[in-house]
């Protein structure tokens, strides 16, 4: 047994440690800030994943076997609710089956937005088993938030949510419709492209955008990319990822207008280095290079650099020492407001003089106008090597290339529990 589990409980006086369970809860709940960073960060790979999401599973056990009591931590927890903490108590309750504390919390999450990724984070987190029965009855619900949970909760779990996903798509509630749409084109539902595509014109900004990424992973290559190219315009709310997208659908040569939009209109300069590397067209690597000298963007130039050429900075030897005055590692206080803002954070520094002359020696192998992705032209098999091995960013880009590639395909979750990922990694086909 753990050790963390096995300090729980005094066997002698079969009791909770009061104070060991205490530390469950606020594990758990620092925890889950500390995740959130994880899963999207450009230097972790599944086996750090896999670390952290052991010391969160071990917390999240002690909680079970402290039964009552830490039941009642958690639900004392929600008296200054927060993500982490209703991350806890709802992966707990469902764990135990808990109906009254799992409507306690959905009631909260719908009410509290912003405690909302809590909630959800652990219908995803929980084994399958977990969610027996439960799933079922938010699919049946009267209350759209519980349906969307419910659709949620399948899409996260690689399960098809069945005729509740068609119904949803045309649900008068936005929250709701926009998780269908989602759902749609992650699961790979060809045959609601059409309703994707009829969604296009939905008065929510949520809802539309997603109905472009569900239109074009399910393989629209018309209606789609004009919505698209629509939200990348500034001041839209989905500006990044629909810039994203946009890039990955149209060739270097396509891709060259949208780049030059911004490197001539947009004060982010962060926007276009990021563009850059997700062009993959090896004839913006100087450019590239010369921003390596500014430490402001020297390790967001690195990163696109390596997006391009596949190179790992640190492996190949071309990092130097961190620019002086820049704050370095994560901030371990998921109170401080900063905690996220940080985008670069684990990102090597590299060596501009390295990395040129690594380049010019390298740089015959890379043919401009032709896709590079992680340091080889876009193919599937390269895809699904990048999607087992490659560092979280890299390894999303890759799942959402391969529904690109085979429309109809579902968008492997990145962010699922690692070693269930690790699980439907070794199975046939996955």
């Amino acid at each position: 047994m753990n050790a963390v589990v096995a300090n729980t409980v005094d066997v002698a006086l079969n009791r909770p440690v009061q104070a060991v369970v205490a530390q469950h809860v606020e594990e758990s709940a620092v925890l889950f800030h500390v995740r959130t960073r994880v899963v999207d960060a450009p230097h972790v790979r599944l086996h750090h994943l896999r670390r952290l999401d052991d010391r969160m599973a071990a917390h999240l056990d002690g909680l079970a076997v402290a039964g009552a009591y830490g039941a009642h931590l958690c639900a004392k927890a929600l008296a200054t609710p927060g993500p982490g903490e209703l991350f806890a108590a709802t992966a707990l309750a469902l764990s135990t089956h808990d109906e009254s504390c799992l409507d306690k919390v959905l009631a909260l999450a719908e009410a509290l937005p912003e405690c909302r990724p809590g909630v959800l984070a652990a219908f995803a987190w929980v084994p399958a088993p977990s969610l027996r029965g439960i799933v079922g009855e938010l699919l049946a619900s009267s209350v759209a938030f519980r349906r969307m949970v419910g659709i949620l909760a399948c899409g996260a779990h690689r399960v098809d949510p069945g005729a509740a996903l068609a119904v949803a798509l045309g649900d008068p509630d936005p929250l709701l419709r926009t998780q269908a749409l989602r759902t749609a084109g992650e699961c790979g539902r060809l045959e609601l492209r059409n309703a994707c595509v009829h969604a296009l014109a939905d008065e929510d900004t949520g809802c539309r955008f997603q109905a472009a990424r569900a239109a074009v992973l399910l393989g629209d290559r018309h209606a789609a990319i004009r919505v698209l190219h629509q939200e990348a315009q500034a001041g839209r709310s989905h500006r990044v990822h629909a810039i994203g997208l946009l890039l990955r659908l149209t060739s270097p040569e396509q891709a060259v207008p949208i780049l030059k939009s911004l490197l001539e209109t947009d004060e982010d300069v962060r926007a276009l280095i990021r563009s850059l590397g997700v062009s993959g067209d090896p004839q913006w690597v100087p450019w590239l290079i010369d921003r390596m000298e500014d430490p402001a963007l020297s390790r967001l130039a690195g990163e696109s650099f390596t997006l391009i050429s596949g190179l790992d900075l640190a492996v190949h030897d071309l990092e130097r020492r961190p620019a002086e005055g820049i704050e370095t590692g994560p901030v371990d206080d998921p109170a401080d407001g900063d905690v996220a803002l940080d985008d670069d954070d684990g990102l090597p520094w590299p060596d501009a003089g390295k990395v040129a002359e690594t380049w010019a020696i390298r740089a015959q192998s890379f043919p401009a106008g032709v896709r590079h992705f992680m340091g080889a032209p876009l193919s599937w098999d390269h895809a699904m090597r990048v999607r087992g091995e490659g560092c979280q960013r890299q390894r999303r880009a890759a799942s959402e290339y391969l529904c690109l590639l085979r429309p109809g395909t579902m968008l492997f979750p990145t962010s699922a529990p690692a070693w269930r990922q690790q699980r439907w990694l070794g199975e046939p086909g996955a």
